[in-house]
């Protein structure tokens, strides 16, 4: 791509991009200073909806904090759940039934796939597409479906309890299930993939346009498909396992490429993937209890304690320090979003606005994660 020839500082003009605009995806705001239609410089501006959420974990017990989980990443809200669920039962040092862990599994993976489906819905109405959003609700529905029948939400979802889950799965479900990976996998060769992979207008939005290398993805802490699609093969559920991941068998999608498009296809093969590990824990799915016995008021031993999760953004990690109460100490979350933002400003310089609104929506962020 040929370098932009850049005005003098008093010829250029500066563009605020959101906290209201669309293609921001809820309260964020890009300072952008423009050149004619190329970028001089970006500048994320944060703050807008700021919640205090690590402060109000350290003023109420460890089961109040639970419902604020979900409302950070509302899209991938049991991720969410059970990386705080880890934190705490490490450090109290409870131990999760096994059918409690696949039926988390089989949970998260169904919420991975609908955080997925709607953020290919919206990239793809952010570059000028209405009709696949269309169908990528249509699929997701059947998701929320399944998902509210179980934990009586269909949004911010919070199913999980320190010991296990809230209540057993049953054969509804289990069947549901099973129907929903038949249609998905019928329905991704020619709606998903012909209709809108191998369409000639989105391979020019996206190949070759907003390239993130991997020692940038290093510098800012980038995870999840940010960072596998620039060819680092991590994955948080193979690099750290947890829960019942390592005895399932599943890859992990990276690209080399850093560009848009390796972004699109890593979350395209993830949905495949995620199939792949649900229909093993169906299929594995063993008896027993869902909930271990967990004093009704926790006060875990003084320490410090860490837990990480592959959310649908990237890495999800908790770090809690207790000092033997009945709340958290100190609660640091980590957000996947806020890493893979800050690098935004660097690969911006020199780019299309056009072609910026593509590598933000490669990005798949949530403003309320970011601004916890």
């Amino acid at each position: 791509m040929t370098e932009p020839i850049l005005c003098t500082p008093d010829e250029t003009f500066v563009l605020n991009l959101g906290p209201q605009h669309p293609a921001t995806h809820g309260v964020l705001r890009v300072k952008l200073t423009m050149d004619g239609e190329y970028i001089v410089e970006a500048e994320p501006v944060l703050g807008y909806i700021h919640r205090m959420h690590e402060k109000m974990a350290e003023n109420g017990t460890f089961a109040q904090f639970m419902p604020n989980t979900p409302r950070m990443d509302y899209l991938s809200a049991l991720s969410f759940n059970q990386g705080y669920c880890m934190a705490v039962e490490r450090a109290a040092g409870i131990e999760v039934p096994e059918r409690a862990e696949y039926i988390r599994t089989i949970t998260v993976e169904l919420n991975r796939i609908s955080s997925h489906l709607l953020w290919w819905g919206a990239f793809i109405l952010d570059l000028g597409g209405f009709t696949p959003l269309l169908y990528a609700f249509d699929d997701r529905e059947k998701i929320l479906d399944l998902l509210e029948h179980v934990t009586g939400s269909r949004l911010t979802y919070c199913y999980y309890r320190f010991g296990g889950v809230y209540n057993d799965i049953d054969d509804e479900f289990i069947t549901g299930t099973r129907e929903f990976i038949k249609r998905l996998r019928s329905r991704m060769p020619t709606l998903y993939h012909d209709l809108v992979t191998g369409n000639i207008i989105l391979i020019k939005r996206l190949k070759d346009i907003g390239h993130i290398s991997p020692e940038v993805c290093r510098k800012y802490g980038a995870t999840g498909p940010v960072l596998r699609g620039s060819g680092i093969e991590y994955d948080v559920r193979k690099n750290e396992p947890y829960s019942i991941y390592p005895e399932l068998d599943f890859d992990i999608p990276h690209y080399p490429e850093g560009d848009c498009m390796a972004r699109y296809m890593v979350r395209m093969d993830e949905i495949e993937q995620s199939l792949r590990i649900i229909e093993q824990s169906l299929d594995k799915l063993p008896g027993g209890p869902v909930q271990a016995k967990v004093p009704k008021t926790l006060k875990p031993p003084a320490g410090d304690c860490y837990a990480a999760v592959e959310a649908a953004k990237g890495t999800f990690g908790c770090r809690l320090i207790c000092d033997g109460d009945k709340g958290p100490y100190r609660l640091k979350l980590r957000s996947p979003c806020f890493s893979n933002l800050s690098l935004f400003g660097e690969i911006a310089e020199g780019m299309l606005l056009a072609d910026a609104l593509a590598v933000m929506g490669s990005l798949d962020l949530v403003i309320p994660e970011i601004d916890r």
